[in-house]
């Protein structure tokens, strides 16, 4: 039986992605040795894409108030990149201290969030 899902962001400065997800975002962690830690996320949903390879993995973290969660992560220092609406959320672009980025966003769409119980 599949139990949970492990994501994976590739980045070039992974402690200091790790001290974002950790002091910035608040996710708990534990540390899997030589502090390598792996993050509890929220509940999370996966969905397919059509695309011209199947190499290309995105990470979009979800909120209930996309302006409150804006206000509280400018308060923290951070930029938060490029609002716009889509015909399935409005969504803005988070950049990682690593050079990479997350997109976050608030679902205009049902979500399959609460459907997995242990």
């Amino acid at each position: 039986m599949i139990t949970g899902a492990h994501v994976v962001v590739t980045t070039r400065d992974a402690e200091a992605d790790r001290a974002f997800f950790r002091d910035v975002l608040g996710f708990p962690s534990v540390d899997a040795g030589h502090g390598w830690l792996i993050f509890a996320l929220p509940a999370t949903e996966a969905s397919f894409h059509p695309g011209d390879s199947n190499s290309g993995h995105e990470l979009y973290l979800m909120c209930d108030d996309l302006e409150a969660t804006i206000a509280r992560l400018s308060a923290k220092g951070v930029e938060c990149r490029h609002p716009h609406q889509e015909r399935w959320g409005s969504i803005i672009s988070v950049p990682l201290p690593g050079g990479g980025v997350v997109r976050l966003y608030q679902p205009k769409h049902a979500t399959a969030l609460g459907l997995v119980s242990k």
